[in-house]
This record gives C-alpha cells, sequence and structure tokens, in this order.
C-alpha cells in the first residue's frame, strides 16, 4: 500500500485528488493538507511514500515545502500537480523541480469529476513517483564536477576506462530522459560551455502543457541556448533542441530535424528510441548518445545500437537516478560504455569533443 499526502489550497481540488487516488487499490491517502505548514506538521509524525503538492498557497508555498522536505532527514518522493497555463506558478514548479520534486503533473481538467485519461495519468505518476529514488546525494546539486577537475570513466564491465579517443569525430550528442530527467538535464548542461561546438538533441518525457516551461528553465541552468525543435531546422553548435509536447523528434534527409506524429513507442511521444534511431541513420557512429533517469526502457535497445556502430554511449548511474529504469536497462544490455551521474557525463563529453577547450571554461 502507497500512503499519499495530498497538499492544496483548494478543498474541492483535495477532494477530487483524494478520490481519483483512492479508487486505486494499491493507494491510499493517509490525508489531505490546505497548506506548506501544516504538510510539513502532518509528515512529522505519519508515515507517508508521497506527497502531492500545489504550488500557490497562503503562507509557505509548493516550492519551499518542497525544498524543507527535500532538507529533512527523511526526504519523500513529491509529485507537483501544477496549473501549466500559469507562467508564475510553473516558473515556481521548475523551481521545485530543481529543489527535488521528482514528477509534474497538470491540475484536473475539471473541479468536479477528473477525465479518466488525467486520472490515469494521476495513478501512474504517483505510482512511479512511489518507486523513484530520492536522497541526500542527488538532491543538492552539488556533485558537479569542478571547473578543470578530470571525471573518472566508468565502465559497466568494471575498472576505468578514458574518453573516445577520436572525439572529434562526433558531429552531434542525443539525449533521452523521462522521470528525474529536469533535474539530470540542467546538471548535465550546466558545465557545458556556451562555446560547445556540437548540437545536442533532448526528448524528455514530461506532462501535457510543461514542456515552454521546461525550455525556458533549462535556458536559464545552461549557458547554452536551449529552444524549441522546429521542423527542417539543421542543427547548430551551442544550441539545445527539444522535442516538442506529442511529436516525435530527429533527423530527416540532409541532417535536418523532422518531427512527427507516428504512433508513440513505449507509450510515449516523443521517444528517445525514435530520436536515436534516426540519429544512427544519419551520423552512425559520428554520434554521441545519453540516457538520463526514466521508467522503463525508451531509448535502451537503440543506445546499444548506436554503441556498435562506434558512437559514444552514457548511462546516468543507479545513485544520482531518481528512477533507473532506462538507463539502468541500458546498463543491462551492454548498451552504455560510460556510467556516471549528469556533471561526469558532461566532463567526459567535454574531454571527447573538445579536449583542449577545457581550459576556457568560465564558471
Amino acid at each position: 500500500m502507497i500512503n499519499v499526502l495530498v497538499v492544496d489550497d483548494s478543498p474541492v481540488l483535495r477532494r477530487l485528488l483524494w478520490r481519483i487516488l483512492e479508487s486505486d487499490p494499491e493507494l491510499h491517502v493517509a490525508g489531505s493538507v490546505d497548506s506548506g505548514e501544516a504538510a510539513l506538521e502532518f509528515l512529522a509524525g505519519r508515515e507517508v511514500d508521497v506527497v502531492t503538492m500545489d504550488i500557490h498557497m497562503t503562507g509557505m508555498d509548493g516550492f519551499e515545502t518542497t525544498r524543507t522536505i527535500m532538507e529533512s532527514d527523511r526526504p519523500l518522493p513529491v509529485v507537483m500537480v501544477s496549473s501549466c497555463w500559469d507562467p508564475v506558478e510553473v516558473e515556481k514548479t521548475f523551481e521545485a523541480m530543481g529543489a527535488g520534486a521528482v514528477a509534474i503533473l497538470g491540475k484536473p481538467p475539471g473541479t468536479v469529476a477528473g477525465s479518466d485519461d488525467y486520472s490515469r495519468e494521476l495513478l501512474r505518476v504517483v505510482k512511479e513517483a512511489a518507486a523513484s529514488r530520492v536522497n541526500r546525494l542527488r538532491r543538492r546539486g552539488g556533485n558537479a564536477t569542478r571547473s578543470g577537475e578530470r571525471a573518472d570513466y566508468v565502465n559497466p564491465a568494471g575498472g576505468r576506462t578514458p574518453p573516445a579517443a577520436d572525439g572529434g569525430r562526433i558531429s552531434i550528442v542525443a539525449v533521452g530522459a523521462s522521470t528525474g530527467g529536469p533535474q539530470a538535464l540542467a546538471e548535465f548542461l550546466a558545465p557545458l560551455p556556451e562555446h560547445f561546438p556540437r548540437p545536442i538533441l533532448v526528448v524528455q518525457h514530461i506532462a501535457k502543457g510543461f514542456t515552454p516551461g521546461l525550455v525556458d528553465w533549462l535556458g536559464r541552468a545552461a549557458r547554452l541556448r536551449v529552444v524549441m525543435a522546429r521542423e527542417g531546422e539543421r542543427p547548430e553548435g551551442g544550441l539545445v533542441y527539444v522535442a516538442p509536447e506529442g511529436l516525435h523528434m530527429g533527423l530527416g534527409t540532409g541532417g535536418l530535424l523532422t518531427l512527427s506524429d507516428d504512433p508513440p513507442e513505449h507509450l510515449v511521444r516523443p521517444s528517445a528510441s525514435w530520436l536515436f534511431r534516426s540519429v544512427a541513420a544519419v551520423h552512425g557512429g559520428r554520434a554521441a548518445a545519453i540516457l538520463f533517469s526514466g521508467m522503463g526502457s525508451d531509448g535502451a535497445v537503440e543506445l546499444g545500437q548506436l554503441r556498435a556502430l562506434g558512437a559514444v554511449t552514457f548511462a546516468q548511474d543507479r545513485e544520482s537516478s531518481v528512477v533507473w529504469g532506462m538507463p539502468g536497462e541500458a546498463v543491462r544490455l551492454g548498451a552504455a560504455a560510460h556510467v556516471g551521474d549528469p556533471s561526469r557525463i558532461a566532463s567526459i563529453l567535454l574531454d571527447a569533443v573538445m579536449p583542449s577547450g577545457r581550459s576556457e571554461r568560465h564558471d
């Protein structure tokens, strides 16, 4: 049984979320409260597995409450339930993600009865959050490799391995991520210099309506420019291209970006598998590919196919992942040549792509 605390200042929404959660026999609503202060008091004396968290509340808001939970001796998975149409709320929601919240979900489409699709998504996200890894190591965002410090190169088969000898051949970087991915992406992008010479293509599974907010938030975390991908663009170095909501992203004729409404893969669209296959077709072994935190196996097989072609492949390690599903499956398949936390992966990639340019980095 998964015990859930519902935190929202709207009594109508508290009742609706309670009803949806209690409809699943694996979930139990341990309580519902209307403020951050009440949430912290509730958590001090009861066993809770997952918290659903509103952002705008009187007194302590959802961001401050989440940060306090994650800084406590007993951090818990927090799912942000936020209005994707309110720019201020979206910004605070991503700040909460940076503080350690594991997932985002939009507010229910109605105040009386949530849709079947929304109910299924809420139940899925809460169960996924319950299986996530939340610990003091990954909360603080302070394990980034220092400027000039060389990372360890960890081979999943054991031992230490150097980065790809001919890193100059890397012409593009492809990334897949899901639950826990926004935090991982922010930690990965932060050390990369603005003159990083290769384009980075990102598929991030995220709740409907939040992709523009993700682009803005990552743009503030990175020195690179972060944009939403558009059909027919030629990927340029120094830019990060994020797949739009509801569309696969990849490379098509002439290496131009292409967007597709092909059927979902691994129940998701955009899909890392779709991206990696297209990158393999255009760039083959001249690519680098990364799988960050996420539930399931999206992209794992295709990461192995890229490695077989000679591409440089990475997977996030178990210790820093919120959910070690996608990267864990890649490691199990032997698809990842390098395994580490996001900042370590960034360091390896920098050594491979621009080994003489590390000294030019400015923090």
